[in-house]
């Protein structure tokens, strides 16, 4: 995963600073910029939150597969990762004092969305984290306790739920917003669709008294007035690209992508099944078919992802594996990357319709983030589409079905949310059973924690560890959420 530095670096930073600096640079520099006004950092924290696509998601969720190597996402053999989340919980901390300073709450008030969003990263990828005494190098806080993940739970609901209320009775502008331009309709309305999706990854966490999250889940559905929901795409929390230095889609001009990249083979078969038109969106025709008609759905391949490097590699060259499109790695602009998206809203409505949360027919919800799908995808859906048994939402298999055509909406889209959405309900099925497939066939439910954590936390990190796992910090470890 794409992340930066150790929270510890960022903790012991000051300290280096007053202990190396040189007597001349401690003097004041009338000329030098000692604050920064709030809609500067929103800005800079918007592009961080909302740039989610990413490669090794997409190996990782069976998307693609790769043929320059062994790669640890797409055999499940990885180990660490670091807590480069920090930096941006130091941005949006930072984001609060010159609000405060200015005396403007709308900033603190996207705060709580922001914080919430980058600690659930951080504890979906770990388990327990620091939290409560993160980021406070500058009162002494050096080695942070790791707060259970039920209580960032616990906190990231209440932050969520604060923050969509006191936004509703905001009466102030946002500047520098380059997702929604200052709309807070559309901002309340992502925040409570996030507050859906936060509610159901802890679907396994149904029956804890202190989270309620039936109840909670109820109370946004009942009050729409209260608790407005994205009602089209023109909802999704997006950013969009330009074809402007350091603005472009993040594969643009990509040579990897272009030559190691290949589709994945299972991928491929599920949407030849289900006669899906969005492939011919998501993919070339492989080479050895590439004179055949672009809806064909034979003429397309792919690489099946825990299949042997050599055999993968044999099947590109001989020209039965499709690249990913033209344009994810030709257009500059492409399409927008997605924090969270209306299509995923409605099939989170859907699949807690079927776990009988909220008495609503799960059919609408299910169609309309279909349909959603194919829409920002720029696909036709077939008039008869819902009509394959495959897909039709019937019988008692209804929760696969919307986790699948949720895993479709999301191509190289949306983060890890998908390989989270996967781990916690074990759809769609990730192939484990070929040749090259490491970690014993499994696929991992965590990343282990930074070693720098060994190092300058240890007796925090050892009491994390100790009560979460007790075979130790390992991949195959699970976390609290998914007990």
């Amino acid at each position: 995963m794409n992340r930066f530095i150790s929270v510890l670096l960022i903790f012991i930073f000051p300290i280096c600073f007053n202990s190396c600096s040189k007597i001349e640079d401690l003097q004041e520099d009338p000329n030098r910029a000692t604050s920064v006004s709030p809609e500067l950092l929103l800005t800079n924290i918007e592009t961080r939150a909302f740039d989610n696509v990413s490669l090794s998601s997409a190996l990782a969720s069976r998307y693609l597969s790769y043929t320059n190597g062994v790669n640890s996402n797409q055999y499940y053999n990885w180990q660490r990762s670091d807590f480069g989340g920090y930096n941006d919980l130091k941005q949006v901390k930072k984001m609060v004092e010159e609000s405060e300073n200015a005396g403007i709450e709308v900033y603190q008030i996207l705060a709580d969305f922001f914080n919430s969003y980058f600690i659930i990263d951080l504890t979906q990828t770990f388990g327990d984290v620091p939290y409560t005494e993160a980021i406070l190098a500058d009162e002494d806080i050096y080695q942070p306790v790791y707060d259970s993940q039920k209580s960032i739970y616990l906190k990231v609901l209440n932050d969520l739920k604060s923050a969509s209320d006191a936004l509703a009775v905001n009466q102030e502008p946002i500047a520098g917003d380059i997702i929604y331009n200052g709309d807070k309709l559309q901002w309340r309305k992502l925040i409570n669709a996030y507050y859906l999706r936060v509610l159901m990854s802890l679907s396994k966490k149904v029956g804890d008294t202190d989270l309620n999250v039936r109840s909670r889940f109820q109370e946004i559905i009942n009050n729409p007035s209260q608790y407005p929901l994205m009602t089209s795409n023109s909802d999704n929390g997006a950013l969009a690209y330009h074809n402007i230095q350091n603005n472009r889609y993040p594969y643009f001009n990509d040579n990897d992508l272009q030559t190691a990249y290949y589709m994945e083979q299972n991928f491929v078969e599920r949407l030849q099944e289900f006669e899906d038109p969005r492939l011919f969106a998501f993919a070339e025709r492989k080479p050895n078919a590439a004179n055949a008609p672009v809806n064909d759905f034979n003429s397309y391949g792919g690489l099946k992802g825990s299949e042997d490097l050599n055999a993968n590699t044999s099947k590109a060259v001989s020209g039965e594996a499709s690249r990913i499109a033209e344009r994810y790695f030709f257009d500059p602009v492409n399409e927008p990357s997605i924090l969270m998206s209306y299509w995923e809203q409605e099939f989170i409505i859907a699949e807690a319709a079927v776990r009988s949360w909220i008495s609503i027919d799960p059919q609408v919800h299910y169609r309309n983030g279909v349909e959603a799908s194919f829409d920002f995808f720029t696909t036709q859906i077939p008039e008869d589409y819902f009509d394959n048994d495959q897909i039709s939402l019937n019988g008692d298999d209804e929760i696969q079905k919307i986790l699948e055509q949720k895993y479709i909406s999301m191509f190289m889209n949306t983060g890890w949310q998908i390989f989270y959405e996967q781990r916690r309900t074990g759809f769609p099925e990730f192939n484990t059973d070929g040749a090259g497939i490491l970690n014993n066939g499994r696929i991992p439910k965590r990343w282990m924690y930074p070693m720098d954590e060994a190092t300058n936390n240890s007796a925090n990190l050892q009491d994390a560890i100790s009560r979460q796992f007790a075979q130790g910090d390992n991949i195959n470890a699970e976390m609290w959420i998914l007990q």
